[in-house]
């Protein structure tokens, strides 16, 4: 089916914040990006959903193509809509948070993520997008 619409859509993403802790610090799942925009730069695994998906599925789904990483247990955590967020287009993510013990914790970067690591969260990089925004917020939420 086309569409044809008289004004622009914004297109709609998902961001996904993992934290874990090991040995009593905390650390938060990041991804180097392999392509533009902000490549080689850090990030929340995340992507643009599906047409026909729901939006907790498709954070499920990106986080594990990203990180191989599968975690069903997460919780929406606020929307992020600035203008300008994204230097491709109009983007509205939802974010989404979960928590996973060491045990269970094991990533591998796969998709359109260069590099799969955890992050102290005390020690984090510049972050790609809105992300370092977005951590800020979980993190003063005391959510993770």
């Amino acid at each position: 089916m086309n569409y044809t619409y008289r004004f622009p859509r914004p297109a709609i993403t998902v961001d996904i914040l993992i934290s874990r802790l090991n040995m009593d610090k905390k650390e938060i799942l990041l991804i180097r990006r392999k392509n533009e925009p902000f490549r080689d730069r850090w990030a929340l695994p995340g992507g643009f959903i599906n047409k026909d998906e729901l939006l907790k599925d498709a954070a499920i789904r990106e986080l594990q193509e990203e990180t191989g990483l599968k975690v069903e247990d997460l919780d929406q955590f606020h929307v992020f809509d600035k203008p300008g967020r994204d230097p491709r287009e109009r983007t509205i993510t939802v974010v989404f948070t979960g928590f996973v013990d060491e045990q269970n914790s094991a990533i591998k970067a796969s998709s359109d993520a260069k590099e799969a690591e955890w992050i102290p969260v005390n020690d984090l990089p510049e972050l790609a997008f809105d992300h370092g925004e977005i951590v800020e917020l979980v993190l003063s939420s005391r959510r993770i």
